[in-house]
């Protein structure tokens, strides 16, 4: 055989042993739900508390207006016929303002409600990747992947109660 030959076939002999080792070795995957890692977090569950602790007396404004309307909207009914129409009008319209005021103030609030809870929600799952992240590279793992993509998994492997726990220990809810 010639030198050239020798130097191939000893390459793809090598090459081929280190494919095989290659694929032997073990690769360590985990899997996590993120989404539910997240909303399961003390903090998360604190701030959902606060939010609605923040938000009632606006609910409860709400309340009153959808009381008012229909109480209006009840004697609108119960005195159908018997009123001026001047008067009739006059209850038909003050109705449809309060109806209107019903729909601003719940769209208001829940603007409101969304945008902050998105912000504590975005904040929290940057965090939570990053815890993540690193029980990955304490465990020396090689892949995370995520629960609600996965269509199968072994229950052994999923960490979701092992991400909050270390994030509850890294942030703790104030």
């Amino acid at each position: 055989m010639l030198p050239t030959s020798r130097l191939r076939v000893s390459l793809t002999v090598a090459g081929l042993l280190l494919s095989a080792a290659a694929l032997s070795a073990q690769i360590k995957v985990v899997v996590v739900n993120l989404q539910k890692a997240v909303l399961d977090t003390g903090e998360i569950k604190k701030a959902s508390a606060a939010l609605e602790a923040k938000y009632k007396p606006r609910q409860a404004q709400m309340e009153k207006v959808r009381k008012e309307l229909e109480d209006l909207n009840q004697k609108l009914q119960s005195l159908a016929g018997k009123l001026t129409q001047q008067a009739e009008a006059e209850m038909t319209a003050q109705a449809q303002r309060r109806q209107r005021d019903l729909q601003r103030l719940g769209e208001d609030l829940q603007a409101d409600v969304d945008g902050e809870r998105n912000d504590i929600l975005s904040r929290s799952s940057q965090r939570m990747q990053e815890v993540v992240k690193k029980i990955a590279e304490e465990k020396g793992l090689d892949v995370v992947v995520e629960a609600t993509t996965t269509i199968f998994f072994k229950p052994a492997l999923e960490i979701t109660a092992e991400a909050t726990a270390a994030y509850d220990k890294a942030y703790p809810a104030k």
